[in-house]
């Protein structure tokens, strides 16, 4: 069996989800839809452990010391790298968005 990646959840990711829980939770007044959303993240991540550089990776304009990867949950993107036996979420951010200029 290959080994598991361990997942480290940046401040910046951390408070993306925060900010998406709110969102959802409190201004579109839906909060079992919030925590569905949070068990689809943890999910989808906990899917990638065995092989999160197995993907295709995200086409940055900017220079990387270390390729982004992504995942999409629902209307949602996570970004992350891998690092050693880490794999690094660093954003979550609203599909939608102007993603070039933000990741």
């Amino acid at each position: 069996m290959p080994n598991k990646f361990t997942p480290v959840y940046l401040p910046l990711f951390e408070q993306d989800v925060a900010d998406a829980w709110d969102y959802i939770a409190k201004t579109l007044q839906n909060p079992v839809a919030a925590d569905r959303l949070l068990d689809e993240i943890e999910k989808e991540i906990s899917d990638r452990l065995f092989n999160p550089s197995g993907f295709q990776k995200y086409n940055s304009i900017k220079d990387r010391k270390q390729p982004y990867y992504t995942i999409h949950v629902k209307n949602y993107i996570i970004f992350y790298v891998v690092i050693g036996n880490k794999m690094e979420m660093r954003r979550f951010v609203y599909s939608k968005r102007d993603l070039q200029n933000l990741v």
